[in-house]
């Protein structure tokens, strides 16, 4: 077995893997096998996975971890990506007036037209810039609080907080009305939300380290990222088939009326109850971690200079973790504009209806799934950054083809989108894999915060990125050069990272 260590100085990391006095293991499932300790008294730092070699870990904690997943795809397919995102920016918040007018010219390419196309851009460059704040908050709390649940062990407590922020979040958006006056309440809630939702997966992240071992940790993360993708495919057909429609204008099953969007108003409250039900397994099921009790515990604004004080510790002695948390931060956040804005995308650009944007969804969701299933098992067998690689290529050349096809038509945007759902969730899943490998045992949370940090410190860069490109040359398509270049810069700084390579068991 090749090792993963962290080189670093005693007051940095902060080994333990105690249970928690009175812990109870769940009814019939075998008790973890207990690790060997490791003491914070030398030169290496113990990753905290290298703790978890030769335990069993319960399936049903598996299962329960992964099920978190399943519940978020509410929030990432249907509210930030296909469904409500979607909804900000279409006709129902434009102008009556530029509206009307564009309905009444017989030329497609008439003033009237362009003034529309104007607005529709003005509606998503806004989106970009709401996103571009919440991320800039993630970014300047995130490590802080992920340093304080290990001291505390309460990764699990602050986990359910979160998350029921972002159920509340998610239902209030049903007063989001179709009327331009309601835009700046949609932006509203969909930043506040994406800040908790964000938060909450710094301790979802971190918690992959309790249910997984040296030997399956790729493969337990792409069952997550894979159960979040099953889970929005789940979701979003109901969606389609209740709410929306086959055909423009149904209704669905249920046949709720589209005025004023009342229909996707409703999607939003289901998907807070979505997302609700499927968060309980995991906290009742994956027992809670043991505090740090060796750290110290300070205020929450003396938490900074701790911060600070901890990056440059990292930056002297392992520079690789480094320099791969900075090149993860950019292609992470290429791959969340992917998601973001491909919906819009798929309507505004390539002609989509509502219904076709939930079907393509449904079908992106599929290939996303079982691509990420497969990569898992690529991850354990060969390591996680030859997937990385081989995803981020796969991604740039496909985000060109759309680029370049955008005048063919839907067509175009299926083959094309189809191909960029294939890489974008194994880049994910082998990018969380790559870190667990290495986080140093009990800072598990203040490391995947570091990871949302970096990932939120430059978040703003491809909204910014696309909203910039989508704002100056006037229409949508030209966002997607925006969201390639920021996939390229990270795929540059991340081939100097030197992966060690994990062969335990193989």
């Amino acid at each position: 077995m090749v090792a993963r260590y962290l080189p670093a100085a005693t007051s940095l990391w902060n080994m333990t893997d105690i249970p928690p006095a009175g812990t109870n293991y769940p009814a019939g499932e075998p008790t973890p096998t207990p690790a060997p300790t490791a003491e914070n008294t030398g030169p290496i730092a113990v990753a905290g996975l290298d703790l978890q070699a030769g335990k069993k870990i319960p399936r049903s904690w598996v299962v329960a971890w992964a099920f978190w997943d399943w519940g978020g795809a509410a929030f990432n397919a249907v509210i930030t990506t296909f469904v409500f995102t979607v909804y900000l920016t279409s006709s129902y918040f434009v102008s009556p007036a530029v509206t009307a007018a564009r309905d009444t010219e017989v030329d497609l390419t008439g003033p009237a037209h362009r003034v529309y196309t104007a607005a529709e851009a003005s509606l998503t460059s806004q989106l970009g810039y709401g996103l571009a704040i919440a991320g800039v908050i993630v970014a300047l709390i995130a490590p802080v609080l992920g340093q304080r649940t290990d001291a505390s062990g309460r990764r699990k407590l602050w986990l359910a907080i979160n998350t029921g922020v972002v159920v509340i979040v998610t239902a209030l958006m049903f007063f989001v009305e179709g009327k331009p006056a309601f835009f700046v309440l949609g932006i509203g809630l969909v930043s506040v939300g994406t800040v908790f939702y964000e938060i909450a997966t710094v301790n979802y992240n971190a918690m992959l380290v309790q249910v997984s071992t040296p030997k399956t940790v790729g493969k337990v993360s792409g069952l997550g990222w894979g159960a979040g993708y099953l889970g929005g495919i789940v979701l979003l057909l109901f969606v389609l088939l209740g709410l929306v429609g086959l055909t423009s204008g149904s209704g669905g099953f249920f046949g709720i009326s589209h005025d004023n969007g009342l229909n996707i108003r409703l999607i939003a409250v289901i998907a807070g109850l979505w997302t609700l039900v499927f968060s309980l397994p995991v906290l009742f099921t994956v027992p809670e971690i043991p505090p740090g009790n060796r750290k110290v515990k300070v205020g929450f604004f003396e938490s900074y200079r701790v911060l600070f004080r901890d990056i440059a510790r990292l930056w002297k002695e392992s520079r690789n973790t480094v320099l791969f948390l900075i090149s993860s931060a950019l292609f992470r956040d290429g791959l969340v504009g992917v998601f973001t804005f491909g919906g819009i995308l798929a309507q505004g650009t390539f002609g989509f209806s509502s219904n076709q944007v939930i079907i393509f969804a449904i079908a992106a969701n599929v290939v996303a799934g079982v691509s990420t299933f497969i990569s898992g098992l690529f991850d354990d067998r060969f390591g996680a950054k030859p997937v990385i690689v081989v995803s981020l290529v796969g991604l740039i050349l496909a985000g060109l083809g759309v680029f370049f096809a955008h005048d063919l038509g839907s067509n175009a945007f299926w083959i094309g989108g189809l191909i960029l759902c294939l890489f974008v969730g194994p880049a994910q899943s082998a990018s969380r894999s790559f870190l667990a490998r290495v986080t140093p045992a009990g800072r598990e949370g203040e490391v995947f915060g570091l990871y949302a940090t970096t990932g939120r410190a430059v978040s703003f860069l491809a909204p910014l990125l696309f909203s910039t490109f989508v704002a100056v040359a006037g229409a949508q398509y030209w966002g997607i050069l925006g969201i390639v270049i920021v996939l390229a810069i990270g795929l540059v700084l991340l081939i100097p990272v030197t992966a060690q390579r994990d062969t335990a068991g193989r």
